[in-house]
């Protein structure tokens, strides 16, 4: 894990190692790019309650529907998780330095089950431990019941699935991708996801334009 700063040009940079050889297929429709703008505006990150009116309006000119919408801050909230994501490895780091030997030993029954359940060999979760090593082994260690929620929370936009799954990777991406948030580990899954889905270099590249246009985080009255 590293501390070290992160600026929006390594952001680019990294998009764009990961874009090498990719197509350059389709650019980004109308509906699209509003949803994606709305995303970034009403992140935890920059909560840009201006331009989220501004993009809900411009989205819903754009042919979108009220779920549709709904749904792109539903992903979106989900943004906290990266709390969860880097924090609790970093205390389980910690509590090993300490001598606390409970989090080196097997799972225990419960926990041991619902890693199974959630886990198991989905190709989607190994994704995420080369991105985030360690971190969804110390969430089951550290609290099962907090392990079963961000599953069951962060499943919500998947399920309903009003918006597309190539927008809501696009989406997530340009999220992470964002001044205010510049975290490498998200934007590159999710990029990674969004090419499985189809999208090309050229969307992925305009909505890292967008992701860059957010503003920073004003506070709220």
């Amino acid at each position: 894990m590293s501390d070290s700063l992160v600026s929006i040009d390594d952001v680019r940079a990294e998009a764009l190692g990961l874009l090498v050889g990719v197509e350059e297929r389709e650019p980004l429709d109308e509906l699209t790019a509003a949803l994606i703008a709305l995303g970034v505006r009403v992140a935890a990150s920059a909560l840009d309650m201006e331009g989220a009116r501004a993009f809900t309006d411009r989205a819903l000119d754009a042919g979108a529907t009220a779920a549709q919408v709904h749904e792109t801050l539903v992903l979106v909230s989900g943004l906290g998780v990266h709390t969860l994501m880097e924090g609790s490895r970093r205390v389980v780091d910690v509590l090993r330095e300490r001598g606390d030997d409970s989090f080196t030993e097997p799972l225990d029954v419960r926990r041991a089950a619902l890693w199974e359940r959630h886990v198991g060999d989905h190709p989607y979760w190994e994704e995420m431990e080369r991105e985030v090593p360690g971190f969804l082994d110390a969430l089951i260690r550290l609290s099962p019941d907090a392990f079963e929620a961000f599953f069951a929370f962060c499943a919500v936009p998947w399920q309903s699935g009003a918006v597309r799954h190539v927008t809501k990777e696009l989406i997530a991406m340009a999220v992470d991708a964002t001044p205010s948030h510049r975290y490498l580990p998200g934007m590159r899954l999710h990029l990674r996801n969004a090419l499985q889905f189809g999208a090309g270099r050229t969307a992925v590249l305009e909505a890292l334009d967008i992701a860059a246009a957010a503003p920073s985080h004003r506070g709220l009255r």
